[in-house]
């Protein structure tokens, strides 16, 4: 069939008329970091360092990092149309099993759990295929995208493409079936290839290509920024999820898929280099202050608590605690985290009402909801609805 060359592929002319891209393996040939690359993938560095470091100070740092981890999982779900929010996913966690997940609300969770789940495979799994489809799965469980006839957790056997109503009308056209397993093969040997390569450069480079194969019907976009998150800690950049990249990709969500495109037809590696290693640069950084912010907040709340709650100050300590982990709750939430009687997770949350640490957010007399709103606000976007 006839062929057209890219300086980093081919474009396939399929059965149906239209073009199918067919990129060549990594790593780019020629490619080099010149000083402007440098300076950036410096600044990424120090800030991604300095963020990881925050694990070192941090109590119990699996609650501290839940969420970092829910708001990427907001953030990632956003980009590819998810209307929740985070305060709409901690509702619904803080109701526990009394309520019914909204899909939008479950691609949410579904992503929180698909990055747990992943991580804890790669202590006995390298990043690879199998784990790839294996997070997959989990991600769309249940979900729009997750019927059966679309393969969830397996590669797709038919043709996807990105924009328009068709092949031959969309923006891109993703390598053909035939072709889907031999590239994501080459990728896969990038992705183990020993070679000396900056962590963050190889990310960049990994995401990109990830995307361009898009392997999967539905959630390619999801699984690739999953992707980025699993390959930091596999090469032990992070030691926790704590960066949240996806904040920066939505923020810029037009000039995110515009780089992507532009290596594909230009051979445009060095932008998308730049406008990654830019964007890990501003978001460790602000994950960063976040992380400081959380823990001034968090001894201020244990100051107020053992001054004021005596000998319940324990128990107040053990509530404060699990406000970091969900900060929307309810009576009987409090009730299971203590372990204690209605009336007594009901006096907690009035103490902690007048310490100004809980907010009723619902303005009703019965059903009550509290929310830990000084926390919440380090969140942005926390507080209020998409």
């Amino acid at each position: 069939m006839a062929t057209a060359r890219t300086p980093t592929g081919t474009h396939v002319r399929q059965p149906g008329g239209y073009e199918a891209f067919v990129p060549d393996a990594l790593p780019p040939p020629g490619l080099a970091i010149d000083d402007r690359l440098q300076a950036l993938l410096s600044r990424a560095d120090l800030a991604v360092g300095r963020l990881d470091g925050v694990i070192d100070v941090i109590p119990d740092p699996d609650r501290f990092v839940l969420m970092y981890v829910r708001r990427e999982a907001v953030l990632s779900s956003q980009i590819e149309g998810t209307q929740a929010s985070l305060m709409d996913v901690l509702e619904y966690e803080a109701e526990e099993a009394t309520a019914t997940a909204r899909v939008d609300v479950q691609e949410i969770i579904n992503y929180t759990e698909a990055m747990q789940f992943g991580l804890a495979r790669l202590r006995d799994l390298p990043i690879s295929r199998r784990l790839i489809c294996e997070v997959h799965r989990e991600l769309m469980s249940a979900v729009r995208g997750g019927e059966p006839q679309k393969t969830p957790g397996e590669f797709r056997k038919s043709q996807n493409w990105i924009g328009g109503a068709s092949p031959a009308s969309a923006r891109f056209v993703p390598p053909p079936v035939d072709e889907l397993s031999r590239t994501f093969a080459e990728l896969e040997s990038f992705i183990h290839d020993g070679s000396p390569m900056p962590a963050l450069v190889k990310a960049a480079l990994i995401h990109a290509q990830f995307e361009t194969i898009h392997p999967f019907l539905d959630g390619n976009g999801r699984t690739g920024r999953l992707l980025i998150t699993f390959w930091l800690v596999e090469k032990g950049v992070l030691r926790k999820p704590l960066l949240y990249p996806s904040l920066f990709f939505k923020e810029h969500r037009e000039e995110y898929g515009d780089r992507l495109q532009a290596i594909r037809e230009g051979g445009q590696w060095t932008e998308w280099l730049a406008f990654f290693l830019d964007g890990v640069a501003q978001v460790a950084e602000e994950a960063y202050e976040t992380a400081l912010a959380i823990l001034a907040l968090r001894q201020r709340d244990r100051d107020r608590v053992t001054v004021s709650l005596g000998r319940r100050g324990p128990r107040g300590l053990l509530l404060l605690d699990e406000l970091l982990k969900l900060p929307i709750v309810w009576n009987r939430t409090v009730e299971r985290a203590l372990g204690v009687s209605q009336p007594t997770a009901t006096g907690f949350i009035d103490t902690f009402v007048e310490l100004g640490i809980l907010r009723e957010i619902t303005g009703k007399q019965r059903g009550r909801v509290y929310a830990y709103t000084d926390y919440l606000a380090l969140f942005p976007g926390a507080a209020s609805r998409t």
